[in-house]
């Protein structure tokens, strides 16, 4: 899927749960917080960890909510929007 078409799904989803998987394999589960014109912004479920974003470590976009963290668009191989009951 091209970055323009992973933007536009992103944009349109702005405040819903979804799970990215990524080129390297790894998997992101989160609420969209914002969308730029290269990376999409997300909140992980059930607040942050230890005050802190994905891994323990403290990522440069303070949204409202607490830290996220920035997933580039280019980097997205898989997008999958999940239902409320699901978090």
């Amino acid at each position: 899927m091209s970055v323009g078409r992973y933007h536009r799904l992103c944009s349109r989803g702005i405040g819903r749960p979804v799970r990215l998987t990524m080129r390297d394999g790894s998997v992101h589960n989160g609420v969209i917080d914002r969308v730029d014109s290269h990376r999409v912004y997300l909140r992980p479920f059930g607040g942050t960890r230890g005050g802190r974003g994905y891994g323990g470590f403290a990522y440069p976009y303070y949204g409202w909510w607490g830290f996220g963290a920035g997933f580039a668009l280019g980097a997205i191989v898989g997008l999958a929007f999940l239902p409320w009951f699901w978090i």
